[in-house]
């Protein structure tokens, strides 16, 4: 088991990610993937600014991660995110067999670890991955209410 202060080292990583991505104009979520200790990639929401809907963090941060290891799998790694992820999210957790998945506040519209679905838990997935739920989520949470509440 990852002790709770290193948690909530990247996961504050993450968050400063997220506060990036609400400066540009982004929905303020953030990724970072760690394995042994070290940072192999990160990346705030760009799907706006990228003109690319599959920029979600969590894929930022895998393509980053996967260039730096030079492999698109990823096996001991840990992937910190603010938000629960989304159905594309999580299929490309599986692809790069991240072994484990650390996130901040639950998505009730999209998200599909636990909120709308449990899709870890699905049998015919090839790869298990351990998650684990509710790291700062106040702090993700607020980023997110604060972003929305200022458009509307």
């Amino acid at each position: 088991m990852v002790a709770a202060n290193t948690d909530e080292h990247w996961m504050r990583r993450a968050l400063e990610l997220a506060d990036r991505a609400a400066a540009a104009g982004e929905v303020p979520v953030g990724a970072v993937v760690v394995r042994d200790g070290e940072l192999l990639g990160e990346g705030g929401n760009s799907v706006i600014g990228g003109a690319d809907p599959s920029a979600h963090a969590e894929i930022v941060a895998l393509r980053a991660a996967a260039r730096a290891a030079n492999n698109y799998r990823l096996p001991g790694a840990t992937l910190y995110v603010t938000l629960e992820p989304c159905t594309m999210c999580v299929g490309a957790l599986v692809h790069a067999r991240i072994e484990r998945l650390v996130f901040g506040a639950r998505e009730p519209k999209a998200g599909v670890i636990c909120s709308n679905a449990a899709l870890l838990d699905l049998a015919h997935y090839n790869h298990r991955m351990a998650w684990e739920e509710g790291v700062l989520a106040a702090e993700s949470a607020g980023k997110l209410q604060a972003f929305f509440r200022a458009r509307r």
